[in-house]
């Protein structure tokens, strides 16, 4: 195999002369087998980087400090990466030591290659243009890296927020075709007062869709970067100039509303923004798992459960008990969500481990960040096509659970009292009548009036009271 060697302050290393990155990614590579999963598993994240490389590519040819050909040969290679060429070059894992200079290095290196492809050079021809000198010009890990994350994560939100917006129109439509399916609505497990199925997957639409607002408004403060910062957040080896210029130039680049950070300092340590996203995260996870668990328990049975609805079977549900069929696709959307909550506390916990002037467990905040995401958006997907839009309403059971509730005592509450009510209600439990049949038999109301106070339209809405 041909080969070629790189040296970097530990020493000389050969690498396969084909490889487009470098000795400081190898090295990683060889150090952190963590998870598994490297950066280009996350394609948004790759390109961030390669739009903080251009953007200081361009910054520094404007200001005189790198010549035109270095910088057209790297903003050709970033622009290629952007398109989606050479991901599979991004090979370090997410969770590394260093604060992120892996990830950084792993992005200058295949950069350089790139680029040096471009001028007509071999890759490791490092004298024409170098990772450190030319690629991560006026830049530091510590403010190229963050700055890629906050970019590269509203990149990665974007199909997230299309899934929750589509799994709430979904959601919205069975409320229709169900908005007729009068039911018992249940508080603590217990018989309440009645609703239609159509409120309640309304509900259910509601309750999801607020978190697109939310995710929106929490990307607005990843628009605010430490980028020019360098090492601590005091701009060593940049021009005066670079911070402002080279934010002005990532806005573009991204199409993201891109501003530099009040205090470059407090920003390099910071990670406030970090942790209030993966807040959020945590929030529409609880609130997915919550739906789930109503899906489970409102499709329980078939015979011995609640019944009210059907969901679409996607698998034999046991190896040992024949005609047998689990709701798979909620139980896996709980699953997803209890991980996503785990992701959220180890968020906090990094984020609390901040030392100084930096964060150097940032890594991990990334990968969690970045991990979270991703499974909500299939959760919802799959939730949507393999379940919700296969429900099916058993409207007799709904029709029958209302029949025989004791749950519409409450609707006669005012034209009875309260303590009448309360008897009617024990009389119906211990024997077995409904109330219709007992407030009929006493003679408390006509069966005209108790048909009009236990139609859907006087249980279902507010009604004028009696004096």
């Amino acid at each position: 195999m041909n080969t070629r060697i790189e040296h970097d302050l530990l020493g000389d290393m050969a690498l396969p002369a084909t490889t487009w990155y470098g000795i400081q990614t190898q090295r990683a590579v060889d150090n952190f087998a963590i998870t598994g999963v490297p950066i280009s598993h996350f394609p948004a994240l790759v390109n961030a980087l390669a739009m903080v490389k251009a953007t200081a590519a361009r910054a520094n040819h404007e200001l005189g400090l790198l010549p035109a050909h270095k910088a057209d040969a790297i903003l050709a290679a970033c622009s290629d990466i952007i398109g989606g060429h050479l991901h599979e070059a991004f090979v370090v894992d997410l969770i590394q030591g260093g604060a992120g200079t892996s990830t950084n290095m792993n992005a200058n290196e295949v950069i350089a290659n790139l680029a040096l492809e471009k001028l007509g050079q071999p890759k490791g021809a490092y004298a024409h243009l170098h990772p450190n000198d030319d690629v991560n010009m006026s830049q530091s890990t510590n403010d190229a890296y963050p700055t890629a994350v906050c970019v590269g994560l509203q990149f990665a939100v974007e199909p997230l927020v299309d899934a929750i917006a589509s799994l709430k129109r979904a959601l919205e439509a069975k409320g229709r075709e169900f908005a007729d399916v009068i039911k018992m609505g249940r508080t603590q497990l217990q018989d309440a007062v009645p609703m239609t199925l159509g409120l309640e997957f309304e509900a259910f639409a509601v309750n999801l869709g607020e978190d697109i607002d939310r995710l929106r408004e929490v990307c607005a403060l990843l628009c605010e970067v430490n980028l020019g910062g360098t090492a601590i957040g005091t701009g060593i080896n940049t021009h005066p100039d670079y911070a402002a210029l080279a934010v002005r130039h990532l806005a573009e680049i991204s199409g993201k509303p891109i501003v530099p950070a009040a205090n470059l300092v407090e920003a390099t340590s910071d990670m406030g923004a970090f942790v209030l996203f993966s807040g959020v995260l945590k929030r529409f996870a609880v609130k997915l798992s919550k739906l789930a668990n109503d899906l489970r328990l409102l499709s329980s049975g078939p015979r011995t459960g609640f019944g009210e609805i059907h969901l679409p079977p996607m698998q034999p549900g046991s190896s040992i008990m024949p005609g047998k069929v689990n709701p798979v696709i909620p139980e896996a959307v709980n699953q997803t969500a209890y991980q996503v909550i785990g992701n959220d506390l180890a968020v906090t916990m990094a984020a609390e481990a901040g030392q100084l002037q930096l964060n150097a467990m940032e890594p991990l905040i990334v990968y969690n960040l970045l991990s979270s995401v991703r499974m909500l958006d299939a959760a919802c997907r799959m939730l949507e096509e393999r379940c919700i839009r296969g429900i099916r309403a058993d409207r007799e059971q709904c029709r029958r659970h209302v029949e025989h509730s004791i749950g519409v005592i409450t609707a006669l509450v005012p034209h009875i009292g309260y303590a009448n009510a309360s008897r009617i209600a024990a009389q119906a439990l211990h024997s077995g009548d409904t109330v219709r049949a007992l407030v009929l038999g006493e003679g408390l109301l006509g069966e005209a009036e108790l048909d009009a106070l236990l139609s859907p339209q006087s249980m279902l809405a507010p009604q004028r009271q009696p004096a």
